[in-house]
């Protein structure tokens, strides 16, 4: 089943910018703030890195830079002192027929299957965690850490008691929807429109499990309704794990300020996204939304791909930018989204997660080793070393911690 298309899913960090990203940091900035990541916990809150684990070329502890299927890798993890973070399972949707959700099925469990071979066949750089003291445990240790999301509730469809079986695999971050409706709830992108104006019956049963279980909830591409739902029935804290701020830029995917306010006042918090599309328009023309296309067919299908076909599709993008340029959102672009949001709600409500190796990047910033920009952005305006080891880490943590502690004393109840 083809997941993203390529008009989707290509690195942002390929297209050719309109204007040229202002922000520069110096060697001394970037020395530091990789200095101080090295010290404290640093996770990103989305990585679709495990969309890279099926093809049969991809090691990722080979550098795999210049190529446009991979942004994350171990050893630009090391150079971008990133410990790790939330690796996703994402499954696309198909036309919701029965079919359909038997094949999202199975390809999200194929998915785990695969972020657990992974971790076997890397024990002493990376290790699954599974509550919210296992992080700093493991980045002691040396190693990367790796907690499992799920990204769209698909694959739940066909069998929704399969989320004890995820959870035992260690499943400990999920949202319900992706670009459209599904028997969950509605998409913040669907053309449509509302469905179930929020969360569905069985949305708001998945999410009761979820929380029976310890599972944190992700709101991110949900509709705004889903959110107004989750602030009223949640009895813990959410999180928004790649999203921007509406204010800045006027897209269903981000969050206005009313709401941003309200998950702060809910102990949530929302993980900056660096997903182009949502921080400014970069609408494409007609031409080159056609020429994507071709590409992506002539190429084989995005899921199709080979490492070695990511090389020849960098290059072949680096073209179409010549051909068909576009506005291309930059460094400045997220700081400004950043910057507002930290503005709104304060930094111990705001994190990472940049959406890397599923659209993320901008100018200036174009794969994980580039981090450190973030951190010495954050230095520069002035904010403690403990309040930059919360956004990168703490909060999310702090939202983990209290999800599980809720079911725990659920349990013993």
């Amino acid at each position: 089943m083809t997941l993203r298309p390529l008009s989707v899913l290509v690195s942002l960090s390929l297209c050719l910018p309109l204007a040229a990203s202002a922000v520069e940091f110096s060697q001394a900035e970037l020395g530091k703030a990789t200095a101080l990541q090295q010290k404290l916990l640093t996770l990103d809150s989305h990585l679709d890195t495990p969309a890279n684990f099926g093809r049969a070329d991809f090691n990722i502890m080979q550098r795999h830079d210049h190529n446009a299927l991979s942004q994350v890798d171990y050893p630009r993890m090391v150079e971008g002192a990133l410990d790790g973070g939330f690796f996703a399972i994402y499954t696309d949707q198909g036309d919701r027929s029965p079919a359909a959700h038997i094949a999202e099925r199975d390809h999200g469990l194929q998915r785990m299957q695969e972020i657990h071979e992974m971790l076997a066949a890397n024990p002493d750089k990376f290790q699954l965690a599974l509550s919210a003291d296992d992080a700093a445990r493991i980045k002691a240790a040396g190693k990367r850490v790796v907690y499992i999301s799920m990204e769209n509730g698909s694959p739940l469809v066909a069998d929704p008691t399969l989320l004890s079986y995820y959870y035992k695999a260690g499943l400990r971050l999920m949202s319900t929807v992706h670009f459209a409706n599904n028997e969950f709830a509605d998409s913040a992108t669907d053309p449509k429109g509302a469905e179930w104006n929020g969360l569905s019956p069985a949305g708001k049963a998945l999410v009761n499990e979820a929380v029976k279980l310890g599972i944190v909830i992700d709101q991110s591409h949900a509709s705004d309704a889903v959110f107004d739902n989750l602030i009223e029935m949640m009895p813990v804290p959410f999180i928004l794990s790649h999203s921007s701020a509406k204010a800045v830029f006027n897209h269903p995917r981000n969050l206005d300020d009313a709401r941003l306010r309200q998950l702060a006042a809910k102990g949530g918090v929302v993980q900056a996204n660096a997903y182009g599309g949502y921080l400014v328009d970069e609408t494409k023309s007609a031409e080159r939304k056609q020429a994507e296309e071709e590409l992506e067919k002539r190429l084989g299908g995005w899921e199709n791909m080979t490492m070695a076909k990511g090389v020849e599709l960098r290059k072949a993008m680096a073209e179409l930018d010549q051909k068909y340029p576009r506005r291309k959102a930059t460094l400045d672009d997220f700081f400004q989204h950043f910057g507002h949001m930290l503005d709104v709600v304060g930094p111990d409500h705001v994190g990472i997660g940049m959406d890397w190796d599923g659209g993320g990047g901008v100018t200036g910033m174009e794969d994980a080793a580039d981090l450190p920009k973030i951190t010495a952005w954050m230095q520069r305006r002035g904010l403690s070393d403990a309040q930059i080891a919360n956004i990168w880490s703490g909060n999310v943590l702090r939202v983990m911690r209290q999800a599980q502690d809720y079911a725990a004393a659920q349990k013993k109840s």
